[in-house]
C-alpha cells in the first residue's frame, strides 16, 4: 500500500476530507490503517442477573409509553422461553409505532432477576438471525458518522484490491496459519462473526510485532558488525577495587558485573541495557565497569538527566574512588565559564579520567582525549540524538544505559531488543521495605499527630505536590499553597522549604543542600525530587493527590525515604471515588516491589506513559498490545532472529528489510 496516495483519489468531498485530516488521515492507507476501537456484536446471550443481555422475544402486550417533561418511557411484555418479562426503554418512543402484538423483535439492555425486567438500551424490531453480527465502531471527530467512514474504508480497500502485499513471508505464515494481508484488512473494517476478528488480529499483530523486532534484531546484528576496541586491563587490582568497596555486592549486581566486564574485553561495541530497581545498586556497577575502563586507559563519562542527580552520581563516586588515582569531574551546565574551560582542556588533554555531568557533556566544545565508555542514567529521558551525541566524542565507544523503571525480563529483551539486557532484582542487605498507607483525605489532618511525633524525634519529611502552583483546570493541591500553609503552621518549631522545576537550578540544588545537612526539617515539592540527592535522615514522605501520579512514579518517589537504616514511611493522600484509583493506590500498600510495580503500572496506563515517548523510527503498534500478546511478541522475536541469520531470500521478507533499512537511513539514529 503506497502511503502518498491522497485520499482525492476515493473521489471523497473536500469538506470530507478535512475532517478526515483532522484525525491525521492523509493518505488511502491512512484510511485503511485506521481500525475500530471495539465491535458490537449482537449474539443471542443466557439471562445472567445485573449482566448485559441480548434475547430474542415476541411482543404480548400493547406497548405503554409515559413522558416526564422532555423524556419519554416505553413500556412492554416478551414472552422468551415460556416466560414472560417486562421491558422498559427511555427516549425510543418513536419505535412505538411500529410495535404490534406477536411480531418478534431483540431486546438488549440489563437483567433483573429479582424484578423480571429488563432495562433496554436498545430494541430492534426484527429476529435476531435479521441483524447484522457484527458492526465495527471507530473513533471519529464530530461531522463523520460511523456509517460514512465505513463507507470510505470500503472505497479504500476495493482500491487496494489485488494490491496489497503480505508482509510476513510465506514459511511463516503456514508456520502460524495466518490468513492474507489483504483478507486480513477485509475482516478488521467488515467481519461477519467473532472468528473473523480473531483471524484478522492474528494476522495484524504478529506482522506489527514482527517488523519491530526485526527493526530491533536487524539494528543488534548491524552493531555487532561494529569492531570494537577490546579493552584489556589489570584484574586483580579491579578485584581490590571489588573488595574494598564499603558494602558486599548483591548476587545480581556481581552478575552484571561479570557481563559488563566480558562485553568490555569483546571486540565489539558495547551496547548493555542495566534495569534495576531504586536503591538496588546499579551506580556501583556502572563504577566498577568505569574502573575496568580507566584500567585499560581509557577515559568514562557518566550523563544523568538533571543537575541534581549528577551531583549525587559525582558524589557517590568521589567517595568509591578515593583510594584510586582516579580523577573525577562535575560537568554541568550553571558552572562559570572559567571552571567549564577548566574541565574542556583537563578532558581534552586526558587529565580527568571519569566525568560525570547532564546534557553539557556532548556540547560541541566539549573533546575528549580517548573517551571509551559511556553510561546514561534514567536514559528514557534522553532523546537518541543527545545519547548519540554524547557517543561520537569518541572513537567504538562502549554504551551503557541505566534505568530504575523496571519491567519483566523477557518484556525487556523485546523492547529493548537492540540492546543485552541486565537486571538487577536483589536489593542490598538490611534495606527495609517502605510502609505505604493510602489515606483517604486531601489533607494531612488524619496523619498530622503522627508527623509531628515524627519531626520532633528529629526526623525529615517530604510533601509532594502534583502542582507547583494553583490550577483553574486541574482540582488538585500545589506545592506553593501547601507550602505557604505549612510555613505558617510550623513557625518558630520546623524549617519549611519549597523545591519545584520552575526554580533555576543554583536555587534548586541550595535548596537541596540545606535540606541534606537538616537545616530545612520539611521539604515540599513537586516530582522534581524524584531523582535527588539521598537523604538518609528524611524517613517520610506524604503525596498529595496520589490519583495523579503513575505508580512507578510514586514508587520512584517512595524510593527517596527509607534509605538508611530507619524504617521509611509514604502516606499517600487522596480525595479520589473512582474505585480504580483507589484499587491502583492500594496496590501499593501491599507492593515494594519495582518489576511488580511497573509491570501492573505498565497494563493499566501502556508503556507511553510509564517508559516515556517513544523514540522515533520505531514502529508504532496500532493492534498488537505488549501484554494481552507477550505470548505473539516472543514468538516473533524468535521468528526474526531465525530470519535475519537465514539470509531468507522470501520476497516479503526482502520487502521488509528493505523498508527498515530506509527507515533507519533517513532517521540516522539507531545505526552507529
Amino acid at each position: 500500500m503506497s502511503k502518498e496516495i491522497p485520499l482525492q483519489q476515493l473521489k471523497i468531498k473536500e469538506n470530507r476530507i478535512l475532517l478526515l485530516n483532522n484525525m491525521d488521515i492523509y493518505s488511502v492507507r491512512d484510511l485503511v490503517l485506521h481500525f475500530p476501537y471495539r465491535y458490537e456484536i449482537i449474539e443471542a446471550t443466557p439471562l445472567i442477573d445485573n449482566e448485559k443481555v441480548i434475547i430474542e422475544g415476541v411482543l404480548v402486550d400493547e406497548p405503554k409509553l409515559f413522558y416526564k417533561g422532555r423524556l419519554s418511557r416505553l413500556t412492554f411484555s416478551i414472552l422468551y422461553q415460556g416466560e414472560t418479562y417486562r421491558v422498559t426503554i427511555f427516549n425510543r418512543h418513536f419505535l412505538k409505532k411500529n410495535m404490534h402484538n406477536g411480531m418478534t423483535l431483540t431486546v438488549i439492555g440489563k437483567y433483573s432477576q429479582k424484578n423480571h425486567s429488563i432495562t433496554a438500551s436498545d430494541v430492534k424490531l426484527k429476529p435476531l438471525n435479521e441483524l447484522s453480527g457484527v458492526t465495527p465502531v471507530y473513533s471519529l471527530k464530530e461531522g463523520i458518522t460511523q456509517k460514512s467512514f465505513q463507507g470510505y474504508v470500503k472505497k479504500a480497500l476495493a482500491f487496494y484490491h489485488n494490491h496489497i502485499q503480505d508482509q510476513v513471508p510465506i514459511s511463516l505464515m503456514v508456520k502460524h496459519h495466518l490468513i492474507h494481508k489483504e483478507l486480513a484488512l477485509n475482516l478488521i473494517h467488515f467481519p461477519s462473526n467473532k472468528k473473523d476478528i480473531i483471524e484478522a488480529l492474528r494476522y495484524l499483530k504478529y506482522e506489527e510485532f514482527l517488523r519491530f523486532q526485526l527493526t530491533m534484531q536487524y539494528i543488534k546484528l548491524s552493531r555487532k558488525e561494529n569492531i570494537g576496541i577490546k579493552k584489556e586491563f589489570d584484574h586483580q587490582l579491579l578485584n581490590d577495587f571489588i573488595k574494598k568497596l564499603p558494602f558486599k555486592l548483591t548476587e545480581d549486581q556481581v552478575k552484571t558485573t561479570k557481563e559488563i566486564l566480558t562485553d568490555l574485553q569483546k571486540e565489539t561495541v558495547m551496547y548493555r541495557f542495566v534495569q534495576g530497581d531504586v536503591g538496588s545498586g546499579k551506580t556501583v556497577v556502572g563504577a566498577i565497569g568505569l574502573y575496568a575502563n580507566y584500567l585499560s586507559g581509557y577515559q568514562g563519562a557518566l550523563m544523568a538527566p538533571t543537575e541534581i542527580l549528577a551531583n549525587q552520581h559525582y558524589q557517590s563516586l568521589i567517595k568509591l574512588f578515593v583510594d584510586t588515582n582516579v580523577e573525577i569531574a562535575l560537568l554541568t551546565g550553571h558552572l562559570s565559564n572559567a571552571k567549564k574551560q577548566d574541565i574542556y582542556d583537563r578532558l581534552q588533554s586526558g587529565k580527568i579520567d571519569i566525568v560525570v555531568g547532564t546534557h553539557a557533556l556532548f556540547q560541541e566544545k566539549v573533546n575528549y582525549n580517548k573517551l571509551g565508555l559511556v553510561i546514561t542514567d534514567e536514559q528514557h529521558r534522553f532523546g537518541v540524538k543527545q545519547r548519540k551525541a554524547l557517543k561520537e566524542k569518541g572513537k567504538q565507544v562502549d554504551f551503557m544505559v541505566m534505568s530504575a523503571t523496571p519491567i519483566p525480563r523477557t518484556l525487556a529483551i523485546s523492547l529493548y531488543g537492540d540492546m543485552d539486557v541486565s537486571t538487577i532484582k536483589t536489593m542490598p542487605a538490611g534495606r527495609k521495605p517502605v510502609i505505604t498507607k493510602v489515606i483517604k483525605s486531601s489533607s494531612m489532618r488524619p496523619i498530622l499527630k503522627d508527623l509531628k511525633n515524627y519531626l520532633a524525634s528529629g526526623g525529615q519529611c517530604y510533601v509532594v505536590c502534583p502542582l507547583v502552583s494553583e490550577s483553574e483546570a486541574l482540582n488538585s493541591r500545589d506545592a506553593t499553597s501547601i507550602y505557604q500553609a505549612m510555613k505558617s503552621y510550623f513557625q518558630g518549631h520546623y524549617e519549611v522549604g519549597l523545591l519545584h522545576g520552575q526554580m533555576d537550578d543554583e536555587t534548586k540544588d541550595e535548596i537541596m543542600a540545606r535540606f541534606k545537612e537538616n537545616q530545612i526539617q520539611i521539604l515540599v515539592s513537586t516530582t522534581v525530587i524524584e531523582v535527588g540527592v539521598d537523604v538518609s535522615n528524611a524517613n517520610w514522605m506524604v503525596i498529595y493527590n496520589a490519583e495523579r501520579f503513575g505508580l512507578s512514579q510514586i514508587h520512584q518517589l517512595r524510593g527517596r525515604i527509607g534509605r538508611g537504616s530507619q524504617q521509611g514511611y509514604c502516606f499517600l493522600l487522596t480525595n479520589s471515588s473512582l474505585s480504580d484509583a483507589l484499587k491502583r493506590l492500594e496496590f501499593l500498600e501491599s507492593c515494594n516491589d519495582g518489576f511488580e510495580v511497573s509491570y501492573y503500572d505498565l497494563k493499566m496506563r501502556g508503556p507511553g506513559d510509564v517508559l516515556g515517548d517513544q523514540q522515533s523510527g520505531l514502529p508504532v503498534f496500532l493492534v498488537a498490545d505488549i501484554f494481552e500478546d507477550a505470548n505473539i511478541l516472543e514468538i516473533s522475536r524468535n521468528d526474526a532472529i531465525e530470519l535475519l541469520h537465514s539470509k531468507s531470500n522470501d520476497p516479503a521478507y526482502l520487502r521488509l528489510i528493505k523498508e527498515i533499512e530506509e527507515q533507519l537511513t533517513v532517521n540516522n539514529k539507531y545505526i552507529d
